[in-house]
């Protein structure tokens, strides 16, 4: 069994730029670019677009926010900052609890989170 080639297109620097000046002067899009030139995919020229164009044929994003929306983003990226601070605090608590705890069982040669938890389990039994 003989597996098929797809034959892969290159196009010239000079034919990109050409194509991107007949869009910006005639004012084509991108679909009737592609279907003139038998270019496949409307993706290969937004990349020829951003690369060689004006970039006045991109869509542009522009966002609007009122004063309340812009202190709200402002206030919730504060809370985010001290949530994470608090998070880092008690995970380094936590891990200070657990060396201290080991280094205990080194020192006495015991299992100290075995033995607490079965006097737990034991004290709230006699309950």
């Amino acid at each position: 069994m003989t597996r098929e080639r797809k034959a892969v297109v290159r196009y010239s620097l000079s034919f990109k730029q050409r194509v991107i000046r007949e869009m910006e002067d005639e004012g084509l899009t991108k679909a009737e670019v592609s279907r003139k030139y038998g270019v496949k995919g409307t993706r290969t020229i937004h990349q020829w677009i951003c690369k060689f164009g004006k970039n006045n044929l991109l869509n542009k994003n522009i966002r609007i926010e009122t004063m309340e929306e812009k202190d709200r983003i402002k206030q919730l990226q504060d809370e985010v900052k001290k949530l994470k601070l608090a998070l880092a605090d008690s995970l380094l608590a936590q891990r200070s609890l657990e060396v201290v705890i080991e280094e205990a069982n080194k020192e006495y040669k015991t299992d100290l989170k075995k033995s607490f938890g079965e006097t737990a389990l034991t004290d709230s039994r006699k309950k």
